[in-house]
């Protein structure tokens, strides 16, 4: 695995809610904030108060392994009820873009997908892969692990939610 892939990580849950209830739920930026994860914190920026194309938040991050840091990504793709999608970093090199999906099951409830996809943008993450290019492919699994862990803990939350 290398960075230049852009490699990418989902995670998929089944609620048991309509795909509205979902959509409701997964466009509350605050959402990860109640799971086990590194996002601590979220705020709207510049007056923003909900999901839209153009939308900036601040999230604030920590971990034991990186310490704190922020973000402020910037949503780029709204499909209204089905389909939002945020990147971090600038439009020609992003450091990751993130997403919720949401669909219907077949047998009623909803399918939620969170997924992420790891950016070429200049990152504490590429400086890392930088001064330890033998190990490119190790610290992005990791990476990734971390934040297929996060993601499934979100989605814990949405089902626990849904109910």
């Amino acid at each position: 695995m290398r960075l230049r892939d852009t490699p990418t990580v989902e995670v998929t849950e089944r609620l048991a809610c309509s795909p509205e209830r979902a959509w409701e739920l997964v466009t509350d930026i605050e959402l990860p904030t109640r799971a086990d994860g590194e996002l601590q914190k979220v705020e709207w920026l510049d007056g923003a108060t909900g999901v839209a194309v153009g939308a900036r938040f601040r999230g604030y991050n920590a971990s034991d392994q990186m310490g704190e840091w922020y973000t402020e990504p910037e949503i780029i793709e709204v499909e209204e009820g089905r389909r939002w999608v945020w990147r971090v970093g600038p439009a020609e090199a992003p450091v990751a873009v993130w997403g919720f999906e949401v669909e219907s099951a077949s047998d009623g409830g909803a399918v939620v997908r969170q997924w992420a996809k790891v950016g070429t943008g200049r990152s504490p993450l590429s400086a890392f892969i930088d001064q330890h290019p033998e190990k490119e492919g190790r610290i992005l699994a990791h990476r990734l692990a971390v934040w297929r862990d996060g993601m499934a803990a979100n989605l814990a939350v949405l089902a626990q939610l849904a109910d």
